[in-house]
């Protein structure tokens, strides 16, 4: 962040509010997922953290039940609070928390960030308390002759994402991202995908055994600059970053976790003994991903859990299966020419986004500054 905005933070004046006026958090009528319908124009909302608390979306179901927008929901699991930028329904154990304020794009976003940080009181209480206790607590926000400074929230939130969105555009032009143009190759092998032919290999025999990571306890754990790998989804596995004696595995290659979550590495880590590591370093790079995706298609099968964790002799054993040419020899070379082709179409929108935010924020900032 830069100074500038640290300072803004540092220099505005704070007031203390009581939650319960600024918010009233009500019930939400639910159902199971079964009575959902066709369609994408609601969401439906859970417990869940995952994917903003939406499980899917659907079509109209009924009047009674559809929430409004321009609301926060709050999951009673985790406490997460997501704002509903368009009507949805809602799953069991959902509350809907109702701004007795008019939101707007940048102050609902600050306002996001102010609530979760309720999140540690409302995980203690008990879910038949959480209503009262919510009322209860307060947000320290900015304040200006005694009211909520809503205009700082608003340049606040403009600049810092006009920021953010600038280092994105800076990372994507770096690291040759920002070109998404396919070539006459990459296009060719988008075409000929659903024409290839596919064959069975074992792992091992491509790549070696799978070399499986050593414990190395939570308490016992330096702090440094190597990430280190265990078993989860969350921030793909990184749990931490060490500074200790383990082994380096190298960039490039691909891991394994005990649910037989696949996961490719494009950095050097260090990794504990619920993870294998498949050595594809000696692949091009989007050969590698290609490899990746289809050995978590072999790995990631509902098979392996907390009581059947997977290890380094299941890599060994996996089947994967690969495209090849005529001469039934793996086809590395189609495998790096469609993994590009893939990244510059998922890619594209990015760059896009990024150019057209970048404009409209820059344009935001300037009008306030000259209004200041």
């Amino acid at each position: 962040m830069e100074a500038s905005l640290n300072q803004k933070l540092a220099s505005v004046e704070w007031g203390e509010y009581r939650v319960g006026d600024l918010f009233d958090i009500v019930n939400t009528l639910s159902f199971n997922k079964e009575r959902l319908t066709a369609g994408d124009e609601y969401d439906y909302v859970t417990r869940t953290s995952l994917n903003q608390g939406i499980l899917q979306s659907t079509g109209f179901v009924n009047e009674a039940n559809l929430n409004e927008a321009n609301v926060w929901s709050l999951g009673l699991l985790q406490m997460d609070f997501f704002y509903r930028k368009r009507m949805w329904y809602a799953g069991q154990f959902v509350r809907k928390i109702i701004p007795k304020f008019d939101t707007t794009v940048n102050n609902a976003k600050f306002f996001s960030v102010m609530l979760n940080k309720l999140k540690p009181v409302l995980l203690q209480v008990l879910v038949r308390n959480v209503d009262e206790t919510f009322r209860s607590q307060a947000l320290y926000l900015p304040t200006k002759n005694n009211q909520i400074d809503f205009d700082f929230m608003e340049s606040f939130i403009a600049e810092l994402e006009a920021e953010r969105i600038a280092e994105l555009s800076a990372y994507l032009k770096v690291s040759g991202l920002d070109n998404y143009e396919l070539s006459a190759e990459e296009l060719k092998a988008l075409q000929a995908y659903h024409t290839l032919e596919w064959r069975e290999f074992n792992l091992e025999k491509l790549f070696g055994k799978s070399t499986r990571g050593k414990r190395l306890k939570s308490l016992d754990r330096v702090k440094g600059n190597l990430p280190f790998v265990t078993a989860g989804e969350t921030n793909t596995g990184i749990s931490a970053f060490i500074g200790n004696d383990v082994e380096i595995f190298k960039s490039n290659t691909t891991t394994i976790d005990m649910f037989g979550s696949a996961k490719y590495r494009n950095y050097e880590y260090g990794a504990d003994d619920h993870i294998a590591v498949v050595h594809t370093d000696k692949l091009n790079k989007f050969a590698s991903l290609f490899v990746t995706t289809a050995i978590h298609r072999a790995s990631h099968t509902g098979k392996f859990s907390y009581d059947r964790n997977f290890y380094a002799k299941d890599a060994d054993e996996l089947i994967i299966s690969l495209p090849v040419n005529g001469t039934d020899n793996i086809n590395y070379e189609f495998m790096a020419l469609l993994t590009q082709a893939i990244q510059k179409l998922v890619i594209k929108d990015v760059v896009k986004y990024a150019d057209k935010r970048i404009k409209a924020t820059k344009t935001v900032v300037k009008c306030r500054q000259e209004n200041r």
